[in-house]
């Protein structure tokens, strides 16, 4: 069985996140960059199963800069088998549309029985990528999955809702998202990190996958403006002279709060 996780770098969400205001596009040099957690979730589903099924396939793809090798490489160093990096200066700043038909086109390459990604990123928080590479792909896709069982032709898993629990299943080929309700990923160690070196590791450009970027009749979002977040305003503030229930009262049936 050949199983594909998507991970995807981001900037560490416990330092300070900034989007460039000429470009738009989120600047990555600001804070640490690794892999998103979900991702990482998403990984451990794949390797849990690898570790009880011999002869099981893990690759991870991620479409990233050329700067984001070492990132990737932990996949590698947390047990997967081998790496796929797509990377071209004409994917950057790509919307969501752009992102899954690359990532459609490099799965198409590789192969895959299952695909294996996060529900949504920490940076971009789309949360639809794993359902429109499904469509590109024309395979069955289950989404916001709380738990994964994998079998040898097909995978279960629920989705839980509002007010139930839905049981899904899919035979493969399939691609499948996940939420944080699956268990921490596992850490690199010293073995797995040594090891890492010497797995493949693929890098992939546009040319390789026979892929125009830029094609006219495609649909995409073009971004038209972006700028600083206004600083928040002060609210209002009630100074009790002996009217200050008054005040709160007409405050609260001027803003329609009562």
């Amino acid at each position: 069985m050949k199983i594909v996780v998507l991970v995807k770098e981001v900037p560490d969400t416990y330092g300070d996140r900034k989007l460039n205001l000429e470009t738009g596009i989120a600047d990555r040099e600001a804070s640490e960059r690794v892999i998103d957690e979900i991702g990482e979730r998403a990984l451990e589903v794949a390797l849990s199963y690898a570790d009880a099924n011999s002869g099981t396939e893990v690759v991870v793809l991620s479409m990233t800069s050329e700067a984001s090798v070492a990132t990737v490489r932990k996949s590698l160093a947390m047990g997967a088998g081998s790496a796929v990096q797509v990377v071209d200066e004409a994917l950057l700043g790509a919307d969501l549309g752009l992102t899954a038909e690359v990532l459609a086109a490099a799965l198409t390459r590789t192969g895959f029985d299952l695909v294996i990604a996060g529900n949504q990123s920490t940076d971009g928080s789309g949360g639809v990528l794993p359902a429109m590479i499904a469509e590109l792909l024309d395979v069955p896709n289950a989404t916001y999955l709380s738990s994964v069982q994998i079998a040898e032709g097909s995978v279960t898993g629920e989705r839980a809702g509002d007010g139930a629990t839905a049981q899904l299943s899919a035979d493969f080929p399939a691609v499948i998202s996940i939420t944080e309700a699956l268990p921490d990923a596992r850490f690199p160690n010293f073995k797995g990190i040594m090891a890492a070196k010497k797995k493949p590791f693929e890098t992939l450009s546009l040319a390789d996958l026979d892929f125009d970027a830029n094609d006219p009749g495609a649909s995409r979002s073009i971004l038209t403006a972006v700028s600083e977040k206004p600083p928040r305003e002060a609210g209002v503030k009630i100074v009790d002279e002996g009217d200050a229930g008054t005040q709160l009262a007409e405050f609260l049936i001027q803003n329609r709060l009562a």
